[in-house]
């Protein structure tokens, strides 16, 4: 394994081999996604113009997540964490070319589109904690709050891109995006094919209740953890209005699918800017706090862009939003995997990533259910309010996030 950077040399993180790679697979996989996310929300809003379609998009991905989370982590827990991420790469990319090849022969439907959804989310679901479990691997423990920012970096330039992108090649058709998508997806296989790490033994302990169960109970061990995951759940769960972008672009803010990629950019360019803040200067103090801070940002902020009818104002607060959010997505990553023995990062990751599945996709249902109930706005303001009420709820409750204070062990 290559040299890893030292420590007063923060831009150099990205000419350590290893992380240099998965960074890039990073890029390559979220570039992917962001763009066949445009394509389809325009795409099945255009065959239904129904919110609740909309909503069913998120669903569609959360069912598979939730219900292979415990075989999840023990995938990523007892064999080659590479392999695995790379195989579910492999699988998105078959599914963008059915994407396109039913746009192209004129056959797609609302319920094709569903229906490929859950095989692109049952991916997603093994792919999200192996690539979370695979980061620390890779870098030194004391690097991992760095190394954990700037993947966060990887992940915002691909947001900020990808939507814009996926709006301006939707011009050409949904077959264009969903092409370039697959070609991204197996780009990014080749990436993690190129990774090299030291190989640890990994602890094949037999499966069983105990054994399956075992990140949820480390989890629920650990305040500190549990708090950060938990409010970042809740949080994401109500404030989350991406779902509902498409209705904004086209019928709130008068725009076309050019728009909707800039909206569906603007989260991602207010947290790229804070990820890359967060590389260089990484939080020593009062990270509980300044977590529980920045989630209340979160709510105000989605609490502006609901009530904006000013596209260059919606812009602003959407990138406010995700500014706020990354602080509390390095956190949460941080106190995860730097707490988290590795031969148990697999399952704990997979607990992990069904509670950030659950905020982000079922988030997108809660949100397009809500929309159809009592309207789109007022969907976006209670999710908003929502969430600085869950603020005020977890600072009772996790008083131990509260109280944390660094990232960094005293002996890391």
């Amino acid at each position: 394994m290559s040299s890893p950077p030292s420590p007063d040399s923060t831009p150099l993180m990205l000419f350590h081999k290893p992380f240099a790679f998965f960074w890039c697979a990073r890029v390559s996989t979220m570039l992917a996604f962001q763009m066949q996310a445009v394509a389809v929300g325009w795409q099945i809003y255009a065959l239904t113009n129904s919110a609740l379609y909309l909503g069913f998009v998120g669903l569609a991905q959360f069912l598979p997540m939730f219900f292979l989370t415990l075989a999840v982590g023990h995938v990523a827990d007892r064999y080659d964490r590479r392999k695995v991420a790379r195989l579910c790469q492999i699988v998105e990319g078959i599914a963008a070319i059915m994407l396109a090849w039913g746009s192209h022969g004129g056959w797609q439907s609302k319920e094709s589109i569903l229906l490929i959804m859950v095989v692109v989310g049952a991916a997603h679901a093994f792919e999200g904690p192996t690539m979370q479990a695979l980061l620390p691997g890779l870098v030194p423990v004391p690097f991992i709050p760095r190394a954990a920012a700037w993947s966060a970096s990887a992940m915002q330039t691909a947001s900020i891109l990808g939507p814009a992108l996926g709006g301006l090649l939707y011009a050409a058709g949904a077959t264009v995006v969903y092409a370039v998508a697959s070609i991204l997806f197996l780009a990014a296989s080749l990436f993690l094919f190129l990774v090299r790490v030291e190989r640890f033994d990994k602890k094949h302990e037999p499966i069983g209740l105990e054994s399956m169960f075992a990140g949820i109970a480390f989890i629920r061990s650990r305040p500190d953890i549990l708090g950060a995951i938990s409010i970042d759940l809740f949080a994401v769960l109500l404030g989350g209005a991406t779902a509902l972008l498409p209705i904004y672009a086209r019928d709130i803010l008068m725009t076309g699918p050019w728009g909707l990629g800039l909206l569906r950019s603007a989260p991602a360019i207010g947290a790229l800017v804070m990820s890359l803040a967060l590389a260089g200067r990484p939080l020593r103090r009062r990270v509980g706090r300044t977590m529980f801070g920045a989630v209340t940002v979160f709510g105000i902020a989605t609490i502006v862009f609901g009530l904006s009818s000013s596209f260059p104002l919606s812009l602003v607060s959407l990138a406010v939003l995700g500014a706020a959010d990354v602080i509390s997505v390095v956190i949460r990553h941080s106190l995860v995997q730097i707490e988290t023995p590795d031969d148990m990062r697999g399952r704990v990751s997979a607990v992990n990533s069904l509670f950030i599945g659950t905020s982000n996709q079922l988030g997108e249902f809660e949100s397009g259910v809500t929309a159809a109930w009592f309207g789109v706005v007022p969907a976006v303001l209670i999710g908003g309010i929502g969430t600085i009420i869950v603020v005020i709820m977890a600072m009772r409750l996790f008083p131990q996030l509260a109280m944390t204070d660094t990232l960094v062990r005293p002996d890391g």
